[in-house]
């Protein structure tokens, strides 16, 4: 009799928690962080002018995004912000302009259907990316931390990725291969599988995430709000798949560097624009 009481009361309570998750909303709030390194000939450029540079845009390339999330569907948005517009750095007679290009995006992840819709913007125009969520190998190391009030496991992975350069002045874009290193610190006090930017696939929500250089941390976090958490799905633009969206950015590219081929520019300012 004792047995099947016990038993009874770990039944009841895998129900109960069961259905807590499922039932389960909140949004969490995190900052972001840039570590980047400026690399110029240093006879047209003197260090002491790169490090001035650096430390100007490492401030403004911070930003702050907002997760909204079901059980099964999430939103991922930046916060608009007085400072969301690009990182500019001027010194020496040099300036430079960062601009991450996502302020206004929305990114929408199904982990039920494993698939995504993300808002991108192509040279004025407007498309809708949809397409599988990637499938990440992750690999949990043991390893745990407290952030906030919540015990974190970490889990990392790593992959070689294709990549295309674009340099101005030059001909054609330069090939070559990246790894990419992402570290991720999730709890499984919130049983959610949501996590900044395009990342999902662990047994809890991801509070802290390094990829390659950038970094995500959750500063607040708050649980079945008592207005409701409304997940959109993106409608504005053209639907296209990531592989077609990413042919069609290569083209672009390829115009632009006909367009300003043997046109480096005055040598004083430097445009930079950071994308998938």
């Amino acid at each position: 009799m004792n047995l099947r009481l016990l038993f009874l009361a770990f039944a009841l309570m895998g129900s109960i928690i069961t259905a807590t998750a499922q039932g389960l909303t909140g949004r969490a709030f995190y900052k972001s962080s840039s570590s980047f390194k400026i690399s110029m000939d240093s006879s047209k450029m003197a260090p002491e002018v790169m490090a001035d540079l650096q430390k100007q845009l490492k401030k403004q390339m911070e930003r702050e995004y907002v997760l909204s999330f079901s059980q099964t569907e999430s939103n991922w948005k930046q916060v608009e912000s007085l400072g969301a517009g690009p990182a500019t750095a001027s010194s020496g007679g040099a300036s430079i302009v960062i601009n991450t290009g996502n302020q206004d995006r929305l990114l929408y992840k199904n982990v039920a259907e494993q698939n995504y819709i993300k808002e991108e913007d192509l040279m004025g125009k407007g498309f809708l990316v949809k397409d599988s969520l990637r499938n990440y190998d992750w690999e949990l190391t043991g390893e745990s931390k407290t952030i906030g009030d919540y015990t974190c496991q970490k889990a990392i992975y790593s992959r070689i990725v294709d990549s295309k350069v674009f340099s101005m002045g030059k001909d054609e874009m330069e090939a070559s291969k990246d790894t990419v290193n992402v570290t991720a610190w999730f709890t499984m006090q919130i049983p959610v599988s949501h996590g900044p930017d395009d990342f999902w696939g662990l047994p809890g929500l991801i509070l802290e995430l390094q990829n390659n250089g950038m970094t995500y941390i959750a500063e607040r976090i708050v649980l079945n709000p008592n207005e409701k958490v409304e997940i959109e799905i993106p409608k504005k633009g053209e639907m296209i798949s990531s592989e077609d969206y990413k042919t069609l950015s290569e083209e672009k590219m390829q115009e632009m560097m006909k367009r300003y081929s043997g046109k480096p520019g005055n040598g004083n300012e430097v445009v930079i624009k950071i994308g998938n």
